[in-house]
This record gives C-alpha cells, structure tokens and sequence, in this order.
C-alpha cells in the first residue's frame, strides 16, 4: 500500500505536509534544531519581525496556568535588519518553506518592515500579525475593527508580491467579518487563533503574575474556542486557514482538518516537547492509512454535522 499524500498548497506554497510552527513559539529554527529534524516540518513561521529591534516587555512576563500559559513578550525581536544577516541565511539550508511573521506600530511601519523583507532571498510568504495582545500600539488595534483591518492589509498587498497570511485575534466581537474584510483586501490565507486575553494572581504576594497585568493564554485551555473560530471562518472564505490553539497531538490537529483548516500550527506544545510536530504529522499519516485515505485534501471540512 501507498503512503497517503500529506502535501498541501497554502497561499500558493506548497508544503510536504499540513504541520508549520507557530509564530513566537520556535524562534527562528536554531532553537529547536537540535531537537528535531526541520526539514520534516511542512513550513517554520518565524517570530514575529519589527523593523526597528524590540526589547519586549518587563519581567516577569511569562507564567503557566491550568492548561496553558500566559505571555506578555511584546514582540521582543533584533529588527529586520539583523534578522536577513544572521537567520535567514542559516535557514537557507533546510528543504522547507520560511513564512516570516511581521508587525509594526503603525500601517508605515508594517510596510517599512514588509518592503525590506520582501527584497531577501529565503522569504516564502508573509504573515501579517493583527493580533497580538502584548503592545501597546499597532497588533490588536488593527485586528479588532475590520475596516482598519482591510485598510492594512490593502496597503501591505501594495509593498509585496509576496503571498499574504493574515494572523487573526479572537479577541473580537466577529471573527468572521474580519476574516471576510482581509480576504477582500488582498489576504491569500487566514492563521487563526492567536492568543486569548488573560491574566493570574499571586495571592501571596497580592500582585498579577505578570508585570503587564493581562496577557496572552495559549496551549489546551484555548483550543475549544480556536476550532469554533476556525470552522466558522473556513465556512465564510474561499482561501485557506491554518488553525492554530492548543495542538499537542495528531487528533487535535485533525480535529481542525475536519473543521476545516488546510494546515495547522503547533505552538505552546513545542515547549513541552520539541518532537511534538514530528509526532503529530506521523500521527495524521497514521489515521489516513487506518481510514483508507489517499491524500490529506480527502478530510479537509469534512466534519459532519447532523440535521
């Protein structure tokens, strides 16, 4: 018997298999890469690039809870410049397609920070990050209103001929509407989740856990709330979706194949353990051949729903 076919295309890439990194989980490769053979990951999406290099924020600025973790990193990152000199050319010895993650303040820096690294070999895609909770300005801001969100992505669709993955929130009140309003302006596939809005209390001390106060949560406890999201927003759009929340195993992952997510991002899980990827793409390729499936695309939103 053949091995099923686990290639998938994304935004116009093409991936050997469903299973990418999550952006601000994996760094930029070299931090796993004695862990875990990156040339079996379907893609690596890289921390989040500014252009000018963040400190992030003050400590503490990580913490578990039940079933997950709170951060409040703040995008802490060397800037674009430092990033096309020393981790792109190291990256450019992996078989593997390199999705770089972006963020500003403002819609003059994403483009700023979207023209530089658009002119650097070794770039496969973009994913624009609306969502992230931990800054102050730009990230969540644009990613709640889906005017300001379109408004974005239209003007970063004019700095690249790149493909364009738009990060969404589920910090919003419709995900649905975003998703729909960064399609329409130019985004060729949708990332969701990014992290949800929380925050812990040290009771002994009286003090939150986090200097920032709230922060994200990622990991298991967000997982219900991203495959509710992923399945309503692969319904509305005619481009691909990655779901990403809380995927620790091969039945997480293909719970969100059958809902609808053509590729899926693993995360929080990776801190856990580095070989979480690997697993989870053999632990799909398992399930296709126990269920006589050929190619991967045979599950994608092929959730059943009863009348």
């Amino acid at each position: 018997m053949s091995r099923p076919d686990l290639a998938v295309e994304i935004a116009g890439i093409k991936l050997k298999n469903p299973v990418i990194t999550a952006s601000g989980t994996f760094g930029y490769g070299r931090e796993y890469a004695e862990f875990i053979d990156l040339n079996r990951l379907g893609a690596l999406v890289t921390k989040t690039i500014t252009f000018q290099p963040r400190s992030g924020n003050p400590v503490p600025r990580i913490c578990e809870t039940p079933s997950g973790m709170l951060n409040s990193i703040g995008l802490q990152n060397n800037g674009a410049e430092a990033f096309a000199a020393n981790d792109l050319p190291w990256l450019a010895q992996f078989d593997l397609p390199v999705i770089v993650s972006i963020g500003g303040d403002d819609i003059d820096q994403y483009c700023r920070v979207t023209k530089f690294i658009s002119q650097v070999e070794g770039v496969s895609a973009l994913e624009v990050n609306i969502s992230c909770p931990n800054v102050k300005f730009g990230g969540l801001g644009f990613g709640r209103d889906p005017r300001m969100a379109a408004d974005l992505v239209a003007k970063i669709r004019t700095c690249s001929t790149l493909p364009l993955i738009v990060k969404l929130s589920p910090n919003v009140g419709d995900i649905v509407a975003i998703a729909q309003a960064v399609v329409r302006a130019g985004a060729q596939a949708i990332s969701l989740i990014n992290t949800v809005l929380g925050m812990a209390v040290d009771i002994e001390s009286k003090r939150p856990r986090l200097k920032s106060v709230v922060g994200g949560l990622s990991g298991p406890a967000i997982k219900p709330i991203a495959l509710r999201m992923v399945w309503e927003v692969a319904k509305a759009i005619d481009v691909p979706v990655i779901g990403i929340g809380g995927i620790a195993s091969a039945a997480d992952a293909l719970e969100f194949i059958l809902a609808g997510a053509g590729a899926v991002a693993v995360g929080t899980a990776v801190f856990m353990d580095p070989q979480s990827p690997i697993k989870i793409i053999e632990g799909i390729e398992e399930y296709l051949t126990k269920n006589g499936y050929d190619k991967i695309s045979d599950i994608v939103g092929a959730l059943e729903i009863a009348e």
